[in-house]
């Protein structure tokens, strides 16, 4: 398995930094030619289960999660929301912790995963990859823009 992990700031509160980072289908158009469909009703919280489908046209794959853990940031205490990959292809878990820190919160993103025929010689070139793409996920699920109405 390949661990990684990515550690943000942002000048948001702790709860709107758990909004953002909770909006499952915000996450897929975070991602390069991924959508993110959410199989259960909202709102999310334990036991909300949804896929992340990545490819072009009928060449993809899909990662299904289900979370697990779900403890919203509350005054100083911390928020945390834990993701079971439970797909054919990715299995694993990825960790959402998010803390008030000065001027804002810190965000760390923590993923443990494995690839299906991927050997485990390339789990340094997964982490470093999942490093890259996570943290431009991050970036923009944490950065406010203006065309999706969106404001810190």
């Amino acid at each position: 398995m390949s661990r990684f992990r990515v550690v943000r700031s942002a000048p948001l509160g702790p709860e709107e930094a758990w909004r953002r980072l909770t909006d499952w289908p915000a996450h897929g158009r975070q991602v390069p030619l991924t959508r993110t469909t959410v199989l259960t009703p909202g709102p999310s919280g334990p036991g909300t289960r949804f896929t992340a489908r990545t490819g072009l046209g009928p060449l993809g794959f899909d990662d299904p999660m289900e979370v697990v853990r779900w403890e919203p940031p509350r005054g100083d205490r911390p928020g945390v929301c834990r993701l079971e990959k439970h797909g054919r292809l990715v299995r694993g878990w990825a960790e959402i912790e998010v803390e008030p820190a000065a001027g804002g919160v810190r965000v760390v993103w923590t993923e443990e995963l494995a690839v299906r025929g991927v050997p485990k010689v390339l789990d340094g070139v997964l982490a470093r990859a999942g490093r890259m793409v996570f943290g431009r996920a991050l970036d923009g699920l944490l950065t406010p823009h203006r065309s999706n109405g969106l404001t810190s």
